[in-house]
């Protein structure tokens, strides 16, 4: 397992470049390559109040979008909020900015807290001295999906045909996802000591945030913005 930040980066970049430029795991893994930059910057400026345990939480956040590429890739199954993306990653009909939500949903959604419990377990902490930091990396997600909304909305002459597209993106926040994954980590840490109650609440966390990348992913428009486009903005 890759143990540090720069190394998941290369692992990112590495996967990225086997895959067509439009693809919507593609579109994602640019996205999320620019936060492990962001992540990485801000570690090394001393931008967190524990280094060491932050880049441990970004390690194992990152890899677990990275593991999931990997079973899809071997023909398994990855978890369920990843599965809508990798599905309909090569559809015409969805737009790069529902890609990049959809992978930003289920990595937040799902990943993180998941991260958080494996952190803390690692670090034989609780979760209450991770959570500043854990804000610190959800304000670095926060910088980013601005940027991927910004750069990834079609533009004024496509207003009319995205209203769907408008109206979608509109109804997901990340500011909720990642209440509801500080939220997902206390009560999996809470029954941490329940094997099963631990794996059969994961498992509905999976899921639920599965069903909401399949709606984030629902087709709203034909075609897909060319190579030059904002989509290009994301890249490293």
């Amino acid at each position: 397992m890759t143990t540090d930040v720069a190394g998941v980066l290369a692992r990112m970049r590495g996967a990225e470049a086997g895959l067509p430029y439009e693809d919507g795991v593609a579109v994602f893994t640019r996205v999320y390559g620019s936060v492990t930059e962001e992540v990485a910057a801000r570690l090394a400026g001393g931008g967190f109040a524990d280094r060491v345990l932050a880049a441990d939480l970004a390690v194992r956040f990152a890899g677990r979008f990275l593991a999931a590429v990997e079973d899809d890739t071997a023909g398994r199954r990855p978890p369920a909020c990843w599965r809508p993306l990798f599905a309909m990653r090569a559809h015409p009909g969805i737009r790069p900015l529902q890609f990049a939500l959809a992978g930003i949903n289920a990595h937040v959604g799902h990943d993180l807290a998941l991260a958080v419990v494996d952190t803390c377990r690692a670090a034989g902490c609780g979760l209450g001295v991770l959570e500043g930091d854990f804000d610190r990396v959800g304000g670095v997600l926060t910088s980013i999906e601005e940027r991927v909304r910004e750069e990834l909305m079609p533009g004024p002459d496509l207003l009319e045909a995205a209203d769907p597209l408008t109206h979608l993106v509109g109804s997901w926040s990340l500011a909720r996802a990642r209440d509801a994954a500080w939220a997902a980590a206390r009560l999996l840490w809470a029954l941490r000591g329940l094997p099963d109650a631990y794996d059969e609440a994961e498992s509905r966390l999976d899921a639920g945030v599965g069903l909401v990348g399949r709606l984030l992913l629902t087709p709203v428009g034909r075609g897909r913005q060319s190579s030059g486009s904002a989509t290009g903005a994301m890249s490293s």
